[in-house]
């Protein structure tokens, strides 16, 4: 048996579909009446007030007239002294301070140069204290010849202590010495690693004969010297 009804003309088949359709389009509408708005048209006339502004009140000024300042009173007249010719005017007569180059008179002043507590050093005082035994011996040459006269006196006087030999000590002396103005030997001073040794360094240095004493420009002067005596064991 057939249907009686045409399922193409079925109205409940696309009833979702026009629901969905008609649901959109009254949400649609309401929210286009919701965001709709309006503007009201204001008018500022205040711009256009401008006859008020022109008419502004001017103050009247009147302008002072002052004086004009007072003319300077006329200067006094000067008076004038008359000298008779047979007056006699003193003459003010200045005289010169100036000097003639004839009239200057120059001092010559002698500055004296005094050595007396100057120490020159060996390696730059002019004339070397003269070791004996070197007097003949050329002036250039006689720094060298005084420090090979020294070292030769203390080869010959050289003793080791036999305290220290014991001991087992050794090293360098450094001794200092100065040659006074008259050839001695004066201020020895040691530096060493035992009183022993410098003992020893003291006594050879006190047992150079006399010298020639050094001089500067002439003068005898006090000339330091040092030198560095050596103990070593065999």
């Amino acid at each position: 048996m057939q249907p009686k009804k045409n399922p193409k003309a079925d109205l409940n088949k696309d009833r979702n579909l026009y629901f969905v359709i008609g649901l959109t389009l009254v949400l649609g509408v309401t929210w286009g009446s919701i965001e709709y708005k309006t503007y009201e048209k204001v008018f500022d006339l205040s711009a256009l007030d401008m006859l008020e502004d022109d008419d502004e009140d001017i103050p009247i000024t009147e302008q002072l007239k002052t004086p004009p300042p007072p003319p300077p009173p006329p200067p006094a007249p000067e008076v004038i002294e008359v000298v008779e010719d047979e007056e006699e005017v003193e003459e003010t007569v200045i005289e010169s301070t100036e000097t003639d180059q004839d009239e200057i008179i120059i001092e010559e002043i002698e500055v004296e140069e005094e050595f007396d507590d100057i120490d020159v050093p060996f390696a730059v005082i002019e004339d070397v204290p003269i070791f004996p035994g070197c007097e003949s011996v050329a002036k250039s040459e006689r720094r060298t010849c005084f420090q090979d006269k020294i070292n030769q006196h203390i080869r010959r006087n050289f003793r080791y202590p036999e305290i220290a030999q014991e001991m087992g000590i050794q090293g360098r002396v450094y001794v200092n010495f100065i040659i006074a103005k008259d050839g001695s030997i004066t201020n020895i001073r040691m530096r060493g690693p035992d009183k022993n040794l410098e003992n020893e360094a003291q006594r050879i240095i006190s047992r150079l004969p006399q010298m020639t004493p050094g001089k500067q420009r002439g003068r005898a002067v006090r000339v330091p010297f040092s030198i560095p005596i050596t103990f070593r064991l065999q």
